[in-house]
């Protein structure tokens, strides 16, 4: 059986590549054609770089596959080989643009270590930051890649990114107010203020200053301005420095978002202004990535970094939501969707399973998800208008279906999942069938929702049971966890248990996944 299905790369409406895509697009560079090897660089060979043009030329035309060799679930003496293949295929003039969106996005830079803002044609040496050597690592885990020139990469060193989510739609980041306290205590670092550097380290140009992801940003214990003494300061251009390269932005734009949001949230002030620097909108004036603009912490900013802020944070990002069906309740299944249901909760329940080697549990539960919002949105589509552009969007969500059972549920999967046996069975029994004509592809994607669900619901029973406890006992998160009250949470919702349950063009790249079983 083969069935391949082909989209445009989506773009957002600020005309770049929607993150994961951009992401995917730039580890399949890595681990497919393009050689990372020794290049000379003023006289010094520097191991694991690549060329500009090399890079340009292989972006023109990637294949990654994604291959699980099974037993047939009818016949345990016959071998299923189903395997995903994704190419991305492009012009020359977009694999250039590509390729300074993956310089600008802190993924690569110059390996003279000298600041490179523009990715220039030919002769030109590069090498992955840390960062792009943690988005590399992310998408090996995944997949299940293992090649000795990302061993080797991974081993000379990887950021701690501060994973930030996205809206599934828009592709914007999730900014709420949670969030953006527990990014800005990031920032700042646990020891952020004792930090004894002075005014000219804290205004250095040092492309290894945030290279681990856990150093706060750069800050002058004191600086004199106007006559008068300001303890804690950093510079703009510092603050949006960090944000590039300890969390998951992609744009210097997401990072002036963010800290504009710093000062709305009232977690820093600006203390001295740049008269030169020209805002380009309202919301942009809050905050000015310059070295001349100068900021301190405020009170609440000091409350939430010390953790002597007030208890009872409640979620500003989204409601609580039903209870999941099928699922029973107790005071830890209740704690648990109130962290699935705050964005900033989640983010640090993900940093604890990273830490306790689970994440993939809360990956695949939110993969799952919006698997099944795209795939009622398209089959609803192909429903009501049964053209040849309805069912390609049904082709393309069968794809993600195989990419999640290959991730995630088949048996030796590089992220397998700890379900009961039978599920597995019945998840290896529906994914290796054909998938036939277009009616039989919705008919299956029907059971194969169904079996999905099923699968999250197990992992979210495991995650309520086992790394529910683990995360509210780490000290680490005390000084977040503390303000926010899970007695009260479960109090609440054990009151609400009977709620009705959930019902459930040519300028751009080109993607294409194709499917054999």
């Amino acid at each position: 059986m083969h069935q391949t299905s082909s989209r445009l790369l989506r773009m957002t409406d600020d005309d770049r590549p929607f993150t994961r895509d951009f992401k995917d697009l730039f580890s399949t560079l890595i681990v497919s054609l393009l050689p990372l090897s020794a290049h000379r660089v003023r006289l010094t060979r520097i191991e694991h770089t690549f060329l500009s043009e090399d890079a340009i030329n292989n972006l023109g035309s990637l294949k990654f596959s994604q291959s699980n060799r099974m037993p047939d679930p009818k016949d345990p003496s016959r071998i299923v080989t189903t395997t995903t293949t994704t190419t991305f295929s492009m012009a020359k003039d977009m694999a250039r643009s590509i390729c300074q969106r993956f310089l600008d996005a802190r993924f690569i830079e110059s390996a003279d270590g000298k600041l490179q803002q523009v990715y220039t044609m030919k002769g030109a040496v590069w090498q992955l930051t840390p960062k792009g050597v943690c988005i590399l690592d992310r998408f090996c885990s995944r997949n299940g890649i293992q090649q000795r020139q990302i061993g080797d990469l991974i081993a000379l060193g990887s950021s701690n990114l501060c994973i930030l989510e996205r809206n599934p739609t828009t592709d914007k980041l999730v900014m709420d107010r949670g969030t953006m306290e527990v990014l800005f205590r990031r920032l700042i670092g646990t020891k952020g203020l004792n930090t004894k550097s002075s005014v000219s380290s804290a205004d250095s140009d040092s492309l290894t200053d945030y290279r681990d992801g856990l150093t706060g940003v750069k800050m002058a214990s004191e600086r004199k301005i106007g006559g008068k003494t300001y303890k804690d300061t950093f510079t703009g251009k510092a603050c949006s420095d960090w944000l590039m390269d300890c969390a998951t932005t992609v744009d210097r734009r997401e990072t002036y978002e963010l800290a504009s949001l710093f000062v709305e949230y009232e977690l820093m002030e600006s203390i001295q202004q740049d008269r030169g620097y020209m805002a380009t909108s309202p919301s942009a004036a809050l905050f000015q990535p310059t070295r001349n603009s100068i900021y301190g912490l405020t009170a609440r900013g000091r409350e939430i970094v010390t953790g002597t802020g007030t208890r009872g944070r409640t979620s500003e990002s989204e409601g609580l939501g039903p209870p999941r069906p099928g699922v029973a309740r107790d005071s830890n299944t209740q704690r648990l969707d109130k962290i699935l249901n705050d964005a900033a909760l989640r983010l640090l329940f993900r940093e604890n399973l990273r830490e306790t080697h689970c994440e993939e549990n809360l990956s695949f539960y939110q993969d799952v998800d919006e698997f099944v919002r795209g795939c009622r949105a398209a089959i609803k589509i192909a429903q009501k208008n049964p053209s040849s552009t309805s069912m390609d969007g049904i082709k393309e969500i069968m794809a993600q279906a195989y990419g999640i059972y290959n991730a995630f549920l088949a048996p030796g999967s590089p992220c397998e999942l700890n379900i009961d046996h039978q599920l597995r069975n019945n998840l290896a029994t529906r994914m290796t069938k054909a998938v036939g004509q277009d009616v039989a592809m919705i008919e299956t994607l029907h059971e194969v929702t169904a079996l999905f669900e099923d699968a999250q619901n197990a992992v979210f029973k495991l995650m309520a049971s086992d790394s529910v406890p683990k995360f509210l006992r780490n000290p680490k998160y005390e000084h977040t966890l503390k303000n926010y009250d899970f007695d009260t949470v479960v109090s609440a919702m054990s009151q609400s248990n009977h709620r009705v349950n959930r019902s459930g063009d040519t300028t751009h790249p080109r993607r294409t996944e194709r499917i054999s079983s």
